[in-house]
């Protein structure tokens, strides 16, 4: 499966990636690339901000999730050239900024799970934890982080 394809059939464009703290957007240990914590940016600024179940509804933490895995897949890229390196999706966490009460976190990382899915099928299968969280950086009501392992 050529995964460029796969994403151009998805209408999905890699941004350019960009590191704004001291730290790495990604670390390669062995076969296993460990992307950081990425939020719903587009074109360098936070598109979505807000808790969910409070300022924001289900449906837009859903999209938000989907932004970051986007995101993730560039800083990935930006480290191994090549996407079509990907073996295996390991693991994603997803941590989604609630409202008191928000129990539906697993339906908005939901989405993220889905999207590897649909890019890598069986290979973007991944163990995964959907956490809910009081704030996140720069108000952000998702953030998503994975594990990839590649050839």
């Amino acid at each position: 499966m050529d995964i460029e394809k796969r994403l151009r059939e998805f209408k999905i464009i890699l941004p350019e990636v960009e590191s704004v703290g001291n730290y790495l957007l990604t670390r390669k240990v062995g076969n296993l690339v460990y992307i950081s914590g990425q939020l719903p940016k587009v074109e360098g600024r936070i598109v979505f901000k807000g808790r969910v179940g409070r300022d924001t509804r289900l449906e837009t933490g859903q999209k938000a999730a989907r932004i970051c895995v986007i995101n993730a897949l560039a800083a990935l890229k930006a480290e191994i050239g090549d996407l079509n390196r990907i073996r295996q999706i390991v693991h994603l966490r997803g941590f989604v900024a609630s409202a008191i009460g928000f129990t539906d976190h697993h339906k908005i990382i939901d989405a993220a799970s889905s999207l590897l899915v649909d890019i890598f099928g069986d290979a973007g299968k991944h163990a995964r934890a959907a956490v809910g969280v009081v704030d996140l950086p720069l108000g952000a009501p998702v953030e998503i982080e994975m594990i990839v392992e590649i050839r």
